[in-house]
């Protein structure tokens, strides 16, 4: 599994090098820079831990502008932004944008340091789950056509009896078929086959 890094995009000196110090004290890794160009060469799509961005940053790209070459990279990184007073509503539009969270400063080092192990835990989380998904789809990729079409149906909720009405085979090469699926995807049970389709295509049937 990667490792987490925490990465630190601020322009105060004094502040980077304490919050270094804070979060190194806890043990996490950490990255520092002084500036959002500074930051620049080091967007991936595969990166995995957390952002923690000042918000405002004079002189150069601002944390929101970051923010926003962060996703058009396809990175998933979360964010949470870092914000002196008045800068809320630059904070709020941030999250309406998929930023994690925001702290005010002065902030609790306790208050900053729930959020950051928060933040990683479902990052950990999120990045199990699109390992997950990546998996189903490679294993759908693997079934023939017919295969996908008695998924499709199962999916629908419809009997062996049923399918071999809509296909025009018999129920039993519908066991064949259903037998193949459950092997091929991986599944234990017709619940688990069920769910993690839908979770992968968005279907939604409540």
């Amino acid at each position: 599994m990667p490792e987490q890094i925490i990465y630190l995009v601020d322009d105060d000196e004094a502040l980077r090098d304490s919050l270094i110090w804070l979060l190194e004290s806890q043990g996490f890794k950490v990255k520092g820079y002084p500036s959002a160009e500074a930051f620049l060469p080091e967007i991936r799509p595969d990166m995995t831990g957390c952002l923690l961005l000042d918000v405002r940053m004079p002189g150069g790209m601002s944390g929101l502008e970051l923010h926003d070459r962060l996703r058009a990279s396809f990175c998933t990184l979360p964010v949470i932004f870092i914000t002196g007073h008045g800068d809320v509503p630059m904070a709020v539009s941030a999250l309406k944008k998929g930023a994690v969270d925001f702290i005010e400063k002065p902030f609790n080092d306790e208050a900053l340091l729930r959020q950051v192990r928060q933040c990683l835990a479902q990052e950990e989380e999120n990045r199990a789950r699109r390992r997950q998904d990546a998996e189903v789809s490679r294993r759908l990729g693997q079934l023939t056509q017919r295969e996908r079409e008695v998924l499709d149906l199962i999916i629908l909720g419809k009997l062996n009896k049923q399918i071999a009405d809509v296909l025009g085979i018999s129920i039993k090469t519908v066991e064949v078929h259903r037998a193949r699926v459950m092997e091929k995807m991986g599944a234990q049970s017709l619940a688990e086959l069920v769910q993690s389709v839908m979770a992968i295509e968005g279907v939604n049937r409540g």
